[in-house]
């Protein structure tokens, strides 16, 4: 690796920006906080061709794969069939996988006007029962989390791909000019980490800004270097200003670059949300009455209710698609039961409250939530 002490002169552009990103991560975005941009510098993202339904989309995703026959997916004959060994005629579709069959132990109703049926794990998120649409149909054929996690988040696991986020950004463009076009908050850091929210082969400026990282506390989350009181502001509007003429200037000698353009729009994007982000991420503006109903301050629903809350918020402010995550947490290989009742009873408050809070302020009829996760789980008993 190169020291970032170590002066290197050098005409291409490889080496340039190897020598560049040194400097780059010592300055830190700080350096974007200045208080006013040239109109020019700001770059509009391209609004679609045609005026789509849904102008936003929510993704609760359950990293770990919780058991679907638990929750969402009622199937009675696992009852009836509890305890039996798994034979090829019994499972009929590929190979069985060994043990024994498990039925559910808990108990689901027939909920709302639509007759959906819910497990008892999810008791508030129940009562939305004739807002939600359970697909049943979907499978993979990965049983590995890393390959599933990429196969859910960009179409592949065997090729860098976009990630949906990054194609909707990018084809849906931004509402907003201060705020990202997506956001992820507390990305799983393994099983592909920054591909599940990259923009790979697409313009940069599409990749997801993360906020925090799975395992950090959502009320202690922030976005790296985007803040550093160490600096006065006019030596950060100086440092900005060489970056961005240096940037232009290479761009222009070079021609086009979207890894250059991106730098340059990130840069613009980091100043511009030094004063937007801070009082999303904060809740001096909420009631206690909203903190209460998404469970804010009380025991297992805190930190996932803090994630909902700010999905509305940047919801709000014009961000196409965000990605809310737990923790690996729904991986239940063991004491399955226990695990299901303490992830449920992390999400199922904070998840109502997200779609109560979307329509009580009509942004529901135009947001698209998706609970899901890179896959289920077999109903049987591991090594039985």
């Amino acid at each position: 690796m190169q020291s970032c002490n170590q002066f290197l002169y050098t005409d291409s552009r490889r080496s340039l920006l190897r020598s560049a990103a040194c400097g780059f991560a010592q300055i830190g975005l700080t350096a974007l906080a200045a208080q006013t941009v040239r109109s020019a510098d700001v770059q509009p993202s391209a609004l679609p061709h045609l005026k789509p339904h849904a102008k936003r989309i929510i993704f609760l995703f359950m990293w770990g794969g919780p058991s679907h026959v638990d929750l969402f997916d009622h199937k009675p004959l696992l009852k009836q069939f509890d305890g039996r060994e798994v034979t090829a005629e019994a499972w009929k579709h590929g190979t069985p996988p060994g043990g024994r069959i498990l039925g559910s132990p808990f108990r689901f109703h027939r909920c709302g006007e639509s007759g959906v049926e819910i497990s008892e794990l999810f008791p508030s998120l129940a009562q939305h029962a004739d807002r939600l649409c359970v697909i049943r149909s979907m499978h993979t054929d990965g049983s590995a989390h890393g390959e599933a996690l990429l196969n859910l988040h960009t179409g592949s696991s065997t090729f860098l791909r976009p990630s949906v986020g990054a194609w909707i950004s990018y084809g849906l463009g931004a509402e907003t000019e201060n705020l990202p076009g997506f956001v992820t908050i507390s990305p799983p850091r393994g099983h592909g980490g920054v591909q599940n929210y990259g923009s790979a082969f697409l313009p940069a400026r599409h990749q997801a800004t993360a906020i925090g990282a799975a395992e950090i506390p959502v009320a202690k989350a922030r976005i790296s270097n985007l803040g550093n009181e160490r600096i006065a502001r006019p030596l950060q509007r100086r440092q900005l200003d060489l970056i961005q003429t240096l940037n232009r200037s290479h761009l222009q000698a070079s021609g086009a670059d979207s890894g250059i353009e991106g730098l340059i729009s990130s840069y613009e994007l980091a100043f511009r949300m030094q004063t937007s982000l801070p009082g999303l991420l904060g809740l001096e503006d909420e009631t206690e009455a909203t903190l209460a109903m998404y469970g804010i301050g009380d025991g297992p629903a805190d930190n996932f209710g803090r994630q909902c809350l700010l999905a509305r918020k940047l919801s709000e402010q014009g961000v196409r698609y965000i990605q809310a995550s737990t923790d690996y947490t729904w991986d239940h290989h063991t004491q399955n039961n226990e695990g299901l009742r303490r992830e449920c009873a992390r999400v199922d408050r904070p998840i109502a409250a997200l779609l109560h809070d979307l329509e009580q302020r009509g942004l529901l009829d135009e947001t698209l939530v998706i609970w899901g996760s890179e896959f289920g789980r077999t109903p049987t008993v591991e090594n039985a």
